[in-house]
């Protein structure tokens, strides 16, 4: 059997969502989750914020998904929602978005040490790394099963139920798991937003 093109695949599930099927477009945010977070990571450095204006995204690509006509790929049309919505929120919370657009091909290639370079300043830079080590830091320092579950989450992009059959517990265990682990890596950064402002 001939593989399927992956575009034929974006536009069998948007079509389904476009005759009231919510669970297909599960799938579709499914897919594309960790690419348009990454894409949105080069605008919005804070990691939750990034998370937040991401869901945001999902959601006005949801609303909007009735005027898709399928003239662009699927991931075209997302990343295009995806850079507004970082642009927008940039603008409501009073910073200046990056000159340039990302292009969709770059944005694969997802490096937090490319984000934002046109305003970055020593310090910004400085602050960044020492976030990055923090994070790293807290990660490092989960009890194993925290550790392994939010790896598993943010690095290697499973979802809950395929976190849950690899780590052979129930899916509830799983949200608690990842939950109590961004929590501690929160409270180490927390910290060190503290320390930097006294």
């Amino acid at each position: 059997m001939a593989e399927q093109d992956p575009r034929d695949a974006d536009q069998a599930l948007v079509e389904r969502v476009q005759r009231g099927d919510s669970a297909a477009f599960d799938l579709l945010v499914r897919k594309y989750q960790h690419r348009i977070v990454a894409l949105i990571g080069r605008y919005v450095a804070d990691w939750s914020e990034c998370q937040d204006v991401a869901q945001e995204a999902f959601l006005r690509a949801y609303r909007a998904l009735g005027t898709f006509r399928g003239d662009a790929q699927f991931y075209t049309w997302l990343h295009r929602i995806a850079v507004n919505t970082a642009k927008n929120h940039l603008v409501a919370a009073g910073r200046r978005p990056p000159g340039a657009d990302i292009d969709v091909a770059d944005a694969e290639q997802f490096d937090s040490g490319i984000r934002l370079r046109d305003n970055d300043t020593p310090e910004r830079e400085l602050m960044r790394q020492e976030m990055e080590q923090t994070v790293m830091r807290a990660v490092q320092g989960l009890p194993d099963e925290l550790r392994e579950a939010i790896t598993l989450r943010e690095v290697e992009g499973m979802s809950y139920e395929e976190i849950a059959q690899r780590m052979d517990c129930p899916i509830g265990t799983v949200r608690s798991r990842i939950f109590r682990a961004r929590d501690a890596i929160d409270q180490q950064l927390r910290q060190l937003m503290d320390d930097a402002e006294q």
